[in-house]
């Protein structure tokens, strides 16, 4: 046991020893993701709004990807979104892996679920680039729910999941009351109205995600007891089911603005984020 944990040991040190070497590189890969993440957001945002007035339909992540396509030199923007995104998955894993930030087991967990989804939508966004019509698209959520649903126990394995989404929707909205900047986001170059409309921006971002968490986990929820998998919706579904609603433009609008919102976050983390590799 002593000599398996000195390996292991030595196994971590080496690991770091790489990401400290790796740091610049790594850092730039942060940076170019966080930029992505922003834009794919402001472009879901902007969507969402339009939708909310009537002129669209929502569009998820893969939604953005086809309207970028559609630009001139669209497939040349949606191959530097893609590297991007893989910059961005590069940093989660890196945050998980090695916890560079002192982040605890918890948020590690996290990072990694989130590098997984972020190497997705950046295979999808490469494939979109190179020709392929749907990015390998379909309903992605949908098929992960049914697999599961599959599997032993599948219906109580969906529906913890979808507690956890949506409890994870909740303490978006309750960091969003309580106004949590990210402690590593640091704002001083900014004049104080720039600061004040930058902590705006993020509990409207965060506002806004911790809605559309909390509808996602409601459907899933629903997939699971009722071991239904089309009843599971991703975040296109999601913005759909608030536009249905009574209150449906006015609520979408809300949401779509905070999409917005979040989006300028995670370009002014691009720019004014400390990021610590190793």
């Amino acid at each position: 046991m002593a000599h398996m944990g000195g390996v292991a040991g030595q196994a971590q040190a080496a690991a770091r020893g790489a990401a400290r070497d790796a740091a610049p590189w790594v850092e730039k890969l942060a940076r170019m993701g966080y930029a992505a993440r922003g834009i794919v957001y402001v472009i879901v945002g902007i969507i969402a709004a339009q939708a909310a007035m009537g002129q669209r339909g929502v569009a998820d992540q893969r939604g953005v990807f086809g309207e970028i396509l559609q630009r001139p030199g669209g497939k040349f923007m949606l191959g530097l979104l893609a590297m991007g995104l893989v910059g961005f998955s590069v940093w989660r894993f890196v945050e998980a892996g090695l916890d560079p930030e002192r982040d605890g087991a918890g948020k590690r967990a996290l990072f990694a679920l989130s590098g997984i989804v972020h190497v997705g939508l950046a295979l999808s966004a490469a494939r979109m680039a190179l020709g392929s019509p749907s990015g390998g698209g379909g309903d992605g959520s949908a098929s992960w729910t049914g697999k599961a649903l599959d599997a032993p126990g599948g219906r109580f394995l969906v529906a913890a999941a979808a507690l956890g989404i949506a409890g994870y929707g909740v303490m978006q909205l309750v960091k969003a009351y309580k106004s949590k900047m990210d402690k590593r986001l640091d704002l001083s170059p900014l004049n104080p109205d720039a600061r004040r409309w930058a902590v705006r921006a993020s509990r409207a971002g965060l506002a806004a995600r911790g809605v559309v968490f909390v509808v996602i986990g409601f459907f899933l929820l629903q997939a699971g007891l009722q071991e239904n998998a089309s009843q599971t919706r991703g975040l296109g579904g999601a913005l759909d089911a608030l536009h249905d609603t009574s209150y449906g433009p006015w609520l979408l609008g809300l949401v779509a603005l905070g999409l917005v919102g979040y989006g300028v976050t995670q370009l002014l983390k691009a720019r004014y984020r400390r990021i610590t590799p190793a």
